[in-house]
């Protein structure tokens, strides 16, 4: 896997300062992370990175969109493509066309996770940023506002370091987040070393307003080792945590990749049942089993929906989007609709979201495409990811944002004509853009105008300037942006 930043040993990373570190799959008998493997291998050519002239800055390839039918949701689509070489790797906003909306690309850092979560009462965009290692994450979680600016940053609590996997803003505005330290243990009772190390996955709950400690909970105070389907390593992730969520009652949904089991704890970390796994509380009907799962969250209607890798080692053929029916009283699951796509089968990463539009959306992870289905499990909407890159979660979600950045311009000589190019990074609702000419910087008039189309709109000009400066309009006509002024390049 490629790495951003001086390289460390396995150990010297998850040993450093308490990090927290959980590593994106067991992707392999040994515990490898499968990287791009699958990229080539479901047809159609992924975008390549794009050329806008007033943004020249931004070159993370956005989306191709190969299907998009009658149906399919029109809210933006949230990626954070990484780890594709020597290529931009940060947050896309997108539309439906692929176009991009926003791109924040990272120099030296990875960001995954990327969303809109509800923060003290707005709508705010949150992601993880920071370094991969052979897989796990050493980093912090961003917070910022509709105007792209950062407004909070947040770390684990007690010395420990946030871990790509999860971060959840809770409706009381308290944080669940996750992280890893090694320990030394004693294996020999599963076939390993008396000095053996062993990854413990931790999560905390954090009041945002306070920086609190609320919650601190250790997989192995809890998860005796028996229950790991992992092979026993060196530094041993024998849980692997990588979903933590509220369920419907207040108490709290983990999913763990290496036992393929969510466990149901109450507020004080007490397990109250195990779904799946080799010590599953519930009778699992046909077709609900689930293995080296990923993101497990109870929806309003009481379904159950988990991301099914079924590898790696692989034990099914396709990865799976899973709808389950999880009754607690009957202590019974069953499944009630499951999501594929031909010929993927995702080694590592990967989501599913149930969207307002009663359509599911999935994120294939390691394997760069997003999908969504509607209720008959017909895709209406596919698109991919750049080629070779990596994509830990995709959202849909509504989103509109007013960056506190400039409109951008840049004016370009083509023979006698001149081309003004127009972009706003991250703004939503640009509907045209104006073209303002002059023979000074204080003396522009408007020349020409036209709707705008994607990151990036064309506006020629039949004057020669040599002052020109671009106004971004809404669907009112009233201007909501003004570039700085600029000569012909």
């Amino acid at each position: 896997m490629d790495v951003h930043g001086p390289k460390m040993t396995r150990r010297q990373l998850l040993r450093s300062a308490g990090v927290g570190a959980a590593g994106l799959t067991l992707a392999g008998a040994a515990g490898e992370l499968v990287t791009g493997a699958l990229a080539s291998s479901h047809g159609n050519r992924p975008p390549q990175a794009p050329v806008w002239h007033s943004r020249p800055d931004l070159r993370i390839p956005s989306l191709t969109v190969t299907r998009s039918e009658a149906g399919a949701s029109t809210d933006p689509i949230f990626i954070a493509p990484y780890n594709a070489p020597n290529a931009q790797a940060g947050a896309v906003i997108a539309d439906n066309r692929g176009e991009p909306i926003w791109e924040n690309p990272l120099a030296g850092k990875v960001t995954t996770n990327f969303r809109v979560q509800s923060y003290r009462a707005s709508p705010v965009l949150t992601w993880w940023e920071g370094d991969i290692e052979l897989g796990h994450g050493v980093g912090e979680y961003v917070i910022a506002d509709a105007s792209y600016q950062t407004i909070r940053r947040v770390q684990a609590a007690r010395g420990l370091r946030g871990d790509l996997h999860e971060f959840v803003i809770t409706p009381r505005d308290t944080a669940l987040l996750t992280s890893y330290v090694v320990r030394d243990a004693d294996l020999s009772s599963v076939g390993g070393s008396r000095k053996g190390t062993i990854q413990d996955a931790i999560f905390q709950e954090i009041d945002l307003a306070s920086g609190e400690l609320l919650l601190e909970w250790h997989s192995l105070e809890h998860i005796p080792l028996q229950e790991s389907y992992s092979p026993v390593s060196a530094d041993w992730d024998f849980f692997h945590i990588n979903s933590v969520d509220l369920d419907g009652d207040g108490n709290l949904l983990v999913s763990a990749r290496s036992t393929h089991t969510i466990y149901k704890l109450d507020k004080a970390g007490r397990i109250l049942w195990r779904l799946g796994g080799k010590s599953s509380d519930f009778d699992m009907g046909a077709g609900s089993d689930f293995a080296w799962q990923h993101d497990a969250r109870r929806q309003p209607d009481g379904t159950l929906t988990v991301f099914d890798n079924g590898a790696t080692p692989a034990v099914e053929k396709l990865s799976r989007g899973l709808i389950l029916d999880v009754d607690e009283r009957a202590m019974t699951a069953a499944l009630l609709r499951q999501y594929t796509h031909p010929g993927i089968l995702a080694g590592s990463q990967g989501s599913v979201q149930l969207l307002a539009n009663g359509n599911v959306f999935v994120g294939w992870g390691e394997v760069p495409r997003v999908s969504e289905f509607d209720h008959s499990r017909h895709i209406v909407f596919d698109a991919l990811l750049g080629k070779q890159y990596e994509c830990y979660r995709a959202f849909r979600l509504p989103w509109q944002g007013r960056p506190a950045q400039a409109p951008a311009i840049a004016v370009l000589a083509t023979g006698r004509e001149l081309t003004a190019y127009a972009s706003w990074n991250g703004a939503t609702n640009v509907h045209s853009w104006r073209l303002l000419a002059g023979g000074g910087p204080d003396a522009l008039n408007p020349i020409s105008s036209t709707r705008a189309r994607g990151f990036e709109s064309a506006l020629r000009s039949a004057s020669a300037g040599p002052y020109f400066a671009v106004l971004a309009l809404d669907g009112w006509g009233r201007t909501i942006g003004q570039s700085s002024v600029v000569t012909a390049a």
